[in-house]
C-alpha cells in the first residue's frame, strides 16, 4: 500500500494558501464549518501550525477565504443564457445554483445560517454579493435595467424566498424532489412578478 502524497515544502504563497483553502473545503464535505479547527486543516494539507499562520490570522478568516470560493462560483457560474423561453432560462440558473449549493452544502448553510459562528460582516458581504449578481442578473434578461420599487422589491423577495427554500430543503434531507423544488421557485418568481405588474 502506497503513502499518502506528502506537501511539497515549498510553494509559491498563492499556492499554499489555495492549498488550505482546498483542505478545509475538502473537510466542510464531511464536517460543518464550525466543527472545522486549524489542526484538522494542517493535517489534511500536511504543513505546520506555523506554516497556517503565515497564510491566515485564524480559523475565522480561512472560514471567509473557503466561503468566498463557494460565492465565486455562484457568481460565476449562475447565468441566464438568453436563448428560450424565460422560464426554461431560469430553470437552468436554477439547476446550475442548486448543482454548486448541494456540492457545498455544509458550507452554504454555515453561510446562510443565522447565528453560525462563522457568520462574521465578511460573510455577510459575500451573501449581499451573490444576491445582487442574482438581482442583475433577472434585471438584464428581463429587460428592466431600472426596476420600479415594487419590481426591485419582487426580486430581491423571491431571491430570499430561494435561500430560505434551499436552506430548509438541505436540512430536511432534499425533500421534496430537487426537480419540484426547481419547477415551484420558477413557478413563484412569474406569479409574484404577476402580481407586482397588476400594482405598477
Amino acid at each position: 500500500m502506497s503513502s499518502p502524497t506528502r506537501s511539497p515544502r515549498r510553494m509559491a504563497p498563492e499556492a499554499r494558501r489555495a492549498q488550505l483553502v482546498s483542505a478545509a473545503l475538502d473537510l466542510y464535505g464531511r464536517l460543518s464549518p464550525e466543527n472545522v479547527a486549524v489542526e484538522d486543516v494542517t493535517r489534511a494539507a500536511d504543513v505546520s501550525r506555523a506554516l497556517f499562520y503565515r497564510y491566515f490570522s485564524g480559523i475565522e478568516e480561512l472560514h471567509v477565504a473557503v466561503l468566498g470560493t463557494v460565492t465565486e462560483e455562484l457568481v460565476s457560474r449562475v447565468a441566464l443564457s438568453g436563448d428560450g423561453p424565460p422560464d426554461a432560462q431560469l430553470a437552468g440558473a436554477l439547476d446550475v445554483f442548486l448543482d454548486v449549493v448541494e456540492r457545498h452544502a455544509r458550507a452554504y448553510v454555515a453561510l446562510l445560517r443565522s447565528g453560525s459562528v462563522v457568520s462574521t460582516g465578511a460573510t455577510d458581504a459575500l451573501v449581499d454579493e451573490v444576491r445582487d449578481h442574482m438581482v442583475a442578473l433577472l434585471c438584464e434578461r428581463g429587460g428592466v435595467p431600472d426596476p420600479a420599487p415594487l419590481q426591485l422589491m419582487t426580486l430581491r423577495g423571491w431571491i430570499a424566498l430561494v435561500e430560505g427554500s434551499v436552506l430548509a430543503w438541505l436540512e430536511s434531507g432534499r425533500e421534496p424532489d430537487r426537480t419540484v423544488l426547481r419547477d415551484w421557485l420558477v413557478a413563484e418568481l412569474l406569479a409574484m412578478l404577476e402580481v407586482t405588474d397588476r400594482h405598477r
